[in-house]
């Protein structure tokens, strides 16, 4: 019986040491599993982290780009409004009501309004050249004249006595052409009868004059001293 007894107890011994070694050995892995995948976790934490971090960046820059182009449009209308308002005076008019964004229309003290734009009758006579240098001096240029009303308007505020240069000129070959690049219409011409009429001695430039009791154009040489029309598109406030 007693050696029974020790073969039993060193049977339970082996047992009890291979189940320790098992449990050792089975909990190593575990323990390494565990701290594989909250490493893996916290890589995918720190990634999701950078990413929103560099989306929440971009939408900053982007707000930021906005705003300064915001600012920088605002400046450059404050700049332009600054220099239409250079005149001294204004004289304006009520906008139509249906015009939410601007309320009144004006021209400079001494310019005659008209539709959209606005004229200045010069008195300085000039050459071609130096009464477009001093339209444009005012923000403005030689007067382009569209249709018939805007034809009628100017004739009727002139002197019949004096002539005066308008926008229209032939840089050659007899293809007339507007100071601000205006199509040139033909269907709204107001040439006197025969006019123009003299390409030998290059009359390049077009004058609006008093002739035969009726207002109508007639090409001059540039160099002829004129008074002059000058127009400028209305400032809207």
């Amino acid at each position: 019986m007693f050696s029974e007894s020790i073969y039993i107890n060193k049977n339970l011994k082996n047992k009890f040491d291979s189940s320790d070694m098992d449990a050792d050995f089975l909990s190593a892995p575990q323990k390494k599993t565990m701290s594989h995948e909250s490493c893996h976790r916290f890589s995918k934490l720190l990634l999701t982290s950078f990413i929103i971090l560099l989306l929440l960046l971009k939408i900053l820059f982007s707000v930021a780009l906005i705003t300064l182009f915001k600012k920088h449009s605002q400046l450059l209308d404050e700049k332009a409004i600054t220099k239409e308002l250079n005149y001294t005076d204004l004289e304006c008019t009520k906008q139509h009501p249906l015009l939410k964004d601007k309320v009144w229309s004006c021209c400079p003290k001494d310019w005659k309004p008209f539709s959209s734009h606005c004229y200045f009758i010069s008195t300085d006579a000039a050459s071609w050249r130096e009464s477009e240098e001093k339209c444009s001096s005012m923000g403005a240029h030689l007067m382009v004249i569209n249709s018939q009303e805007e034809q009628d308007f100017i004739t009727k505020i002139l002197n019949p006595k004096a002539d005066y240069y308008i926008g229209l000129s032939d840089p050659g070959h007899r293809q007339w052409r507007w100071v601000d690049q205006t199509p040139y219409n033909e269907s709204s011409m107001f040439w006197h009868p025969g006019e123009p009429n003299n390409k030998k001695n290059k009359e390049e430039c077009v004058e609006i004059r008093h002739l035969s009791s009726s207002w109508g154009w007639n090409d001059i040489s540039c160099s002829s001293i004129r008074k002059s029309v000058c127009q400028m598109k209305k400032i809207y406030l």
